[in-house]
């Protein structure tokens, strides 16, 4: 599905992938977060996504202009999750915010891990 917005000079259309790029990339600079996770459902494993895979860790639902966004996360071990969670949230929705020009209705995250960070 792809957001669209309209102008004066025609229509925007924007991919959710390119969305999943921006809600990713601004996931990864958040404190707390090690990075994205990929779950492997049949064998329920869970591993650490590399920089250049953001996408695949994030989901995103696009319906009616307004935003749906999932992030399968692995944090940092020591860190308040709910604090880390509330701070991801916030800069991702205001950044998407910006980028897009569309609402973002809800951020669900799911922490798939914790790992220590030397």
């Amino acid at each position: 599905m792809k957001g669209r917005l309209n102008n004066k000079l025609g229509e925007i259309q924007i991919g959710s992938d390119v969305i999943a790029q921006c809600a990713g990339t601004a996931a990864v600079e958040c404190f707390g977060i090690v990075g994205m996770a990929a779950v492997n459902m049949k064998d329920g494993l869970v591993r650490l996504l590399k920089k250049d895979s953001l996408t695949r860790g994030v989901d995103v639902e696009i319906v009616e202009n307004h935003i749906r966004i999932n992030f399968h996360v692995i944090v940092a071990y020591g860190v308040n999750i709910s604090a880390v969670s509330d701070n991801l949230m916030e800069s991702v929705k205001y950044k998407v915010e910006e980028f897009t020009g569309m609402e973002v209705d809800s951020i669900n995250i799911f922490v798939e891990g914790v790992r220590v960070i030397d």
